[in-house]
């Protein structure tokens, strides 16, 4: 059904898998990344259709029901998220470089739909230098309340623990090493030139 393989970036919260994939699409514009649809609010500066398709509860609820996700998750315990199938098929059967950032979730739930959907999948799990460092990436952001800070922490202690679930570990100590090691796999895996 396919041609690529759809690349599946995950990781905790605040582990800079954003940043990561800025620097990586400055670098490599070529690459098509899968525009996330969410039940949350907009956060300062995101824009809808860029950073997310921002929807209610109702239509990601008709979306679910109507098989137009390739998967969904409530994340954090707030908020639904999902991938919209379409055009992550689309993006593959013209051999696009594609990647999906999305939480733990999100990943095992793409990684066990992949065989009946006809999908190739790669799984790169963003981490950390340390925990310590993951806290003080998600306090110095300052987008979340003290309680948000402290769910997304005991979060990320549960999504750390799933790291050996996926194919490629990349450790995100510096933003450029991050996104090059992500080249090299995105490259690889389609055959480009590195």
């Amino acid at each position: 059904m396919t041609n690529g393989r759809l690349i599946v970036l995950s990781g905790p919260t605040a582990v800079g898998k954003g940043t990561v994939e800025q620097k990586l699409l400055a670098d490599h514009p070529e690459i098509w990344v899968s525009v996330s649809a969410t039940t949350r609010d907009p956060r300062p500066g995101e824009q809808d259709g860029v950073n997310y398709w921002f929807m209610t509860e109702d239509e990601f609820v008709a979306g679910e029901r109507d098989g137009k996700f390739l998967e969904t998750a409530v994340v954090h315990g707030m908020a639904h998220y999902g991938t919209p199938l379409e055009p992550v098929k689309e993006h593959l059967s013209r051999n696009v470089p594609t990647l999906l950032e999305i939480d733990l979730q999100g990943a095992r739930r793409v990684r066990e739909r992949a065989t009946e959907l006809g999908l190739d999948v790669v799984t790169v799990f963003i981490a950390p230098p340390s925990f310590e460092e993951l806290k003080r990436r998600l306090i110095g952001r300052g987008t979340e309340t003290a309680e948000q800070q402290a769910k997304r922490l005991e979060t990320a202690k549960v999504e750390l623990a799933a790291e050996n679930e996926f194919d490629v570990v990349i450790v995100n100590d510096t933003v450029d090493k991050a996104a090059d090691d992500l080249w090299k796999v995105i490259a690889e895996e389609y055959g480009l030139s590195e």
